[in-house]
């Protein structure tokens, strides 16, 4: 019994080291400040990421709409969400992004600013979250129906919608969040800001179409 029990205890730290712990998001984008050059593209973004879930693709793309951004840069931003979204709606097990979205980039300084803003509220979410009350049992189900979510509100990003884009935006990010940690809570809260969203869409389309009711009455 002794020798067996010594055997297992000089045996366990090998097998714990076969484990390494996941790098955080928070850590990764850390990285892609320090090592940027004159620019950083999205393929860089994409193989600083790695193999990682899609969920974490579509927190991260996500996180990045969230953003005060110069008008036009969400075409450049929403696109990734959107095929993300739909590889995930499609069944997909590895991301694919075409060649000329992975040679968008955006300079060093403006990836670094947007940085700034991202991270505080990423490592906020990351010491907050944790698996509960997770409602799907089959995580492939689970990557379709949020893929479906997301590749709705992932195209309303993409439009340019005064005040239109950011509660999409912040789903998509909860979405993908709540995907990632299995966490039910969030999903619930994903929940509540796409019906914020739809409801501003609501008053924003209903508004312009008094306005154009009034204009060409």
């Amino acid at each position: 019994m002794k020798r067996y029990e010594s055997s297992e205890a000089l045996s366990l730290p090998a097998v714990v080291a076969t484990f390494p712990t996941r790098q955080r998001l928070s850590s990764i984008v850390e990285d892609l400040c320090s090592r940027a050059g004159h620019c950083v593209t999205v393929q860089e973004i994409r193989d600083a990421l790695g193999e990682r879930s899609f969920a974490t693709l579509l927190l991260f793309f996500a996180l990045l709409n969230l953003l005060p951004l110069p008008p036009g840069t969400t075409l450049v931003l929403g696109l990734p969400l959107m095929l993300v979204a739909l590889q995930m709606l499609s069944g997909r097990e590895a991301v694919w992004l075409p060649k000329f979205l992975l040679s968008k980039s955006l300079t060093a300084d403006q990836f670094r600013k947007l940085a700034e803003k991202m991270l505080p509220r990423l490592q906020w979410l990351e010491g907050r979250v944790r698996p509960r009350y997770w409602p799907f049992g089959n995580s492939r189900m689970a990557e379709r129906t949020i893929g479906l979510v997301a590749l709705i509100l992932g195209t309303v990003v993409t439009l340019p919608i005064p005040f239109g884009n950011w509660f999409p935006a912040l789903a998509c990010a909860l979405f993908g969040l709540a995907l990632a940690e299995r966490d039910g809570l969030v999903l619930v809260a994903a929940g509540v800001a796409v019906i914020i969203a739809i409801t501003m869409l609501g008053v924003v389309f209903g508004t312009a179409g008094v306005m154009a009711s009034m204009v060409f009455s």
